[in-house]
């Protein structure tokens, strides 16, 4: 996610840092690259010089040029001008104070309207609301199919049918379904087309005339760049928006579209779609992608993760554990399960300050995750509980059933006591409170 604009905000700020005075001339040098880093990401151009004057204005100012640490200061000022670029504060759904609030999802064919309604509804269910899906897709068949699919997997209802009525009128009675059965949140999925067209933009306006919506909400592709900017730019001016759903930005490497939107439309991106799972749509935090694109790290939301993923109870269970020495390889599998469940390893260590830029172009193999389950699962419960159990020849035999090497074994084992050896310190260190999410 706007890897490349990463890289060479990183590497122009880098060479600031490094001057222990600066001059204009230092900045306007920098400026200039960070322009043409901006518009090689596909950033809108007028975007791109508001910005930089913006910048420029406070950077070259007396209380930067003659600060101890100009540097510092010069990127101060761009975090905060890109915080404000992307939108200033997190944009929350803004809900009825008499239910049900009515949320439209509008945008173009294989933008990833269907997958994003069923993601939105999950997030809703899991604040405690009752939501309710509607394929208004009635152009394909297969987009009402693939919302009932996915209403299955996450228990949600789908209203829905299969006869030839307009979308406005089963919108409308989505609506009073739904108010009937103490439903909180609808969700309307509608038809989509390859490009904007009138029949498109009528339709949308009848579901908007007969069942007013409280939020409507464009879902468009980051991958399109400046299209999706101006796709957003076309809907609002026809429909009107009060937010946009970025999809697909765990692929999208410039980023031209997340920093381009709110200069353009005025409208605020409200979530931002991070991969296929059902899990993987996020609230959109302006201040946090900022600190991202600058290599800052981003640990709020690698905390928000780790208490997704890790309840109290369970917190306490293994301090425990850790306490009484009695950390085991059932213990380990589990919180690799749980890790894997934070999402692809990469982006978990890319949120750490100051470990993002050292990880580019590492991958985690995932391979590696199951291999160490494979050779866990291959122990006797009585092994996994007691590792001095395991000799020569037990080893043998879990290599031979997780289908690895002795070697894998053996490394295993050796990382584990690593591991324990580790967690004593925790035990030892006075006053020192255990981790309520441990860094596995």
């Amino acid at each position: 996610m706007l890897e490349s604009l990463n890289e060479k905000l990183e590497s122009i700020f880098k060479k600031l840092k490094g001057r222990g005075l600066l001059k204009e001339e230092d900045i306007d040098a920098a400026l200039k690259e960070v322009r043409v880093a901006l518009l090689e990401a596909d950033v809108n151009f007028k975007v791109v010089k508001d910005f930089i004057k913006s910048i420029r204005d406070k950077a070259t100012g007396k209380e930067v040029l003659e600060s101890l640490t100009p540097g510092q200061q010069v990127i101060k000022i761009v975090h905060s001008e890109l915080c404000a670029l992307l939108g200033g504060t997190e944009n929350r759904i803004k809900l009825s104070p008499n239910p049900p609030t009515v949320i439209m999802m509008i945008g173009l064919q294989g933008s990833g309207k269907t997958t994003t309604s069923a993601k939105l509804a999950r997030i809703f269910k899991r604040e405690g609301r009752r939501p309710m899906l509607v394929a208004a897709d009635l152009q394909r068949p297969a987009a009402i199919d693939q919302l009932i699919t996915l209403g299955r997997q996450i228990d949600i209802p789908v209203h829905f049918t299969r006869e030839k009525v307009p979308p406005a009128k089963l919108a409308e009675e989505a609506v009073k379904k739904a108010r009937l059965e103490g439903r909180d949140i609808v969700i309307l999925d509608t038809a989509g087309r390859l490009h904007v067209d009138e029949v498109l933009m009528a339709e949308l306006k009848e579901i908007k005339r007969i069942a007013p919506p409280h939020e409507t909400l464009l879902v468009a592709d980051s991958m399109t760049g400046q299209e999706a900017v101006n796709i957003a730019k076309t809907f609002n001016e026809e429909i009107g928006l009060e937010g946009v759903i970025l999809t697909k930005m765990d692929g999208d490497a410039r980023g031209g579209a997340a920093l381009s939107i709110r200069a353009v439309t005025g409208k605020p991106i409200k979530f931002i779609g991070i991969g296929e799972k059902l899990d993987m749509l996020e609230a959109f935090h302006p201040e946090r992608l900022a600190s991202r694109v600058l290599g800052m790290g981003d640990v709020l939301s690698l905390i928000e993760k780790a208490q997704n993923a890790y309840d109290q109870q369970e917190a306490e269970k293994l301090s425990k554990k850790i306490l009484t020495e009695s950390f085991s390889f059932e213990d380990l599998r589990d919180q690799l399960k749980k890790l894997r469940g934070m999402g692809p390893l990469e982006n978990i260590l890319s949120m750490i300050p100051g470990l993002g830029g050292k990880m580019k172009g590492v991958k985690v193999d995932d391979k590696e995750f199951v291999r160490i389950e494979a050779i866990i699962n291959s122990m006797t419960p009585a092994e996994r509980r007691n590792h001095n159990l395991i000799n020569g020849s037990r080893r043998k035999r879990i290599a031979l059933g997780s289908g690895t090497s002795i070697a894998d074994v053996n490394r295993l084992i050796k990382q584990y006591l690593e591991m324990r050896k580790m967690l004593k310190m925790f035990k030892g260190a006075k006053g020192l409170r255990l981790p309520k999410v441990l860094p596995f």
